[in-house]
């Protein structure tokens, strides 16, 4: 199978940098590896020109090809016609070296794929557990392994709030658990959602559909929307072998009112294209979870060391969720 590469940046030249060559020592490289930039300076363009790397295009574009949404799109018409297999990596990330070579795998494996996700091992700390572990409240077990599980999902379980699907799958009412609660066992998952920044899909797929632009800027979400609709035609996977790290770079980032404004509307959409007309208790569950979350948050401003960017963030999350009540977004389905 031939593969590109796409890697979309935004002022970020120097974890670039890092994340290019650890893809110059990987056991399958790709064909091609288009580097679509929308930074506002010539950064990342001089970093490229100083250190050269097999295969690579350069393209800096211009304000209407900017964002994460727009900025895939482009590097996707972009892509040479002859690629089986298009993959998308954060800026960000850092590949171990067989990472390709699993991905790839994994469409020998399952000739009917349509889209292959990579596997992040560095945000969480799992640990090995007997057959019959009977998990704590605090605790989130799934396949023999468990982690500790976040304070809001230990009050979502605690009124009865918690995702009713496995890990990579959205239940009806959403907020479910994403692939990053699949744990490290080396196995591939069957899933209906992906991580946008460690994910590969079949060229065919875009012959289809494409990223939504209603995810502008940074995009939150974007994955989750187009995975879901992917999933609707096809199966997804995640293979768990196919190891990085993800090393959040701060840079590029929303504030954190804008951010926690498109938590609660770009959720609402993606809730909707996964679930267009929700009975009634799907409505109440979503909307009890949203109002549940920003609570948090609020309280966040009071206890946490971060205080200004929890309450800006809250606030946020409440001026998203009024805005629901006169402005619902127009979802693709």
């Amino acid at each position: 199978m031939t593969f590109s590469l796409i890697i979309c940046t935004y002022m970020r030249p120097e974890p670039l940098l890092k994340l290019l060559q650890s893809v110059q020592i990987q056991r399958f490289y790709p064909d091609e590896i288009l580097i679509i930039d929308g930074s506002s300076n010539n950064e990342t363009k001089i970093i490229l020109e100083e250190n050269q790397f097999e295969n690579l295009k350069y393209f800096l574009v211009d304000d209407a090809n900017r964002g994460l949404t727009k900025q895939r799109n482009f590097g996707i018409k972009n892509v040479n016609e002859n690629s089986d297999i298009i993959c998308f990596l954060d800026d960000d990330t850092v590949l171990e070296p067989n990472y390709f070579e699993k991905i790839i795998e994994t469409y020998s494996m399952f000739p009917e794929a349509l889209g292959v996700g990579g596997y992040i091992f560095n945000e969480v700390k799992w640990e090995k557990t007997s057959e019959n572990y009977t998990p704590k409240i605090n605790e989130f077990y799934f396949d023999g392994w468990k982690r500790i599980d976040g304070s809001r999902f230990v009050l979502r379980k605690k009124l009865n709030l918690d995702s009713d699907c496995p890990p990579g799958f959205s239940p009806n009412f959403s907020h479910g658990r994403s692939v990053g609660f699949l744990p490290p066992s080396n196995k591939i998952y069957k899933v209906e959602q992906l991580m946008g920044g460690v994910s590969s899909f079949r060229k065919s797929v875009f012959d289809k559909m494409v990223f939504s632009t209603y995810f502008e800027g940074y995009g939150l979400y974007e994955d989750a929307d187009f995975t879901i609709r992917v999933s609707k035609i096809g199966d997804l996977y995640l293979n768990t072998e196919a190891k990085l790290g993800h090393y959040h770079a701060s840079s590029g980032r929303p504030n954190q009112y804008k951010y926690g404004k498109m938590v609660v509307r770009n959720g609402w959409y993606v809730w909707r294209v996964k679930n267009p007309d929700p009975n009634f208790n799907d409505r109440l569950k979503w909307n009890a979870i949203t109002i549940l979350l920003t609570v948090i948050r609020f309280t966040n401003s009071l206890t946490s060391n971060n205080k200004k960017e929890a309450f800006t963030e809250a606030l946020g999350r409440t001026v998203g969720w009024w805005s629901l009540l006169f402005d619902k977004p127009k979802t693709e389905n």
